[in-house]
């Protein structure tokens, strides 16, 4: 059964049109979620909706509990992951107002726990392609059919924050063929890939950095402006995925992203990480 986890960012708190909704704790290994979680059915499908900076905005991007967030995304029963968050842009053809269905990453990001696994229980994941296709084309199609003007494919620089970037570290992310900048997909996407989900990335432009010359710099106002704007489409983009959306999905190549990733040795796993990592990694730690 297809059950979707949406994970909003600033500006999405809630989901419009959910029927038998329930706002509820769910207990995570990893310590406190972000908020409750809201469960309830959209349109015929299972959605569990998180508000990744709580309501009310009372989480920045660094105090964000990110591996309790997606371990309970996993508990709950979820099995696609849509992220949606506010961005910079780094390029003059994506101005404020267009949603980038992000591809790749660059992690700059610095004060977070980055694994759920650790001393005592070591794996390495690969996360060459860190979103996944079939999911990435589905929020596309959703959000041209909500009306954003959409752009396919895009690195997304993840920055520690909560400031905004030096015009000196705007043009270097600019040299590096960096499309978009935020604060909050990493480590979520590597999370996800270690729990074994599928994860795609809607990032909604709200200004141009700290770069553009002719452009006033970053300012609040101006982005909360174009972020109300950019969330009712946010909000009919995920009522559109859901229709979109099997009522079974299909098996993916994700589903089994650990199989050759734990390496420490069955003799030497530390049962406390064993127990830690049940709902993340139970499918390998079993066999």
């Amino acid at each position: 059964m297809t059950v979707l986890g949406v994970l909003g960012g600033s500006g999405v708190y809630d989901i419009a049109g959910i029927k038998n909704a329930q706002w509820k704790r769910v207990k995570s290994s990893y310590g406190e979620t972000s908020d409750e979680f809201l469960f309830g059915v959209l349109d015929g499908l299972d959605v569990v909706f998180a508000p990744r900076h709580s309501r009310g905005h009372v989480h920045s991007p660094s105090s964000i509990n990110y591996r309790a967030n997606i371990d309970a995304l996993k508990r709950s029963g979820v099995t696609d992951i849509l992220s949606v968050s506010a961005c910079g842009s780094l390029r003059e053809d994506l101005p404020p107002g267009h949603f980038v269905v992000v591809d790749q990453f660059i992690d700059r990001t610095f004060a977070r726990e980055k694994s759920f696994f650790g001393p005592g229980l070591v794996a390495h994941v690969s996360v060459a392609e860190p979103v996944c296709p079939r999911l990435s084309a589905l929020a596309a199609e959703a959000a041209r059919a909500a009306g954003a003007r959409v752009v396919e494919g895009g690195c997304y620089l993840a920055m520690e924050g909560p400031q905004f970037s030096t015009k000196a570290e705007s043009a270097l992310y600019r040299s590096w063929g960096c499309d978009v900048i935020g604060m909050t997909n990493m480590p979520e996407a590597k999370l996800a890939r270690e729990a074994e989900l599928p994860y795609a990335s809607v990032a909604m432009v709200t200004d141009y950095d700290g770069w553009h010359e002719e452009i006033a710099h970053v300012e609040v106002a101006h982005i909360l402006e174009v972020m109300h704007a950019n969330s009712a489409k946010a909000r009919d983009l995920v009522r559109r995925l859901v229709l979109a959306l099997p009522a079974t999905r299909a098996p993916s190549p994700i589903d089994t992203a650990l199989d050759h990733a734990v390496i420490t040795v069955l003799e030497a796993r530390d049962p406390a990480m064993i127990e830690k990592l049940s709902a993340v990694a139970g499918r390998v730690l079993r066999a």
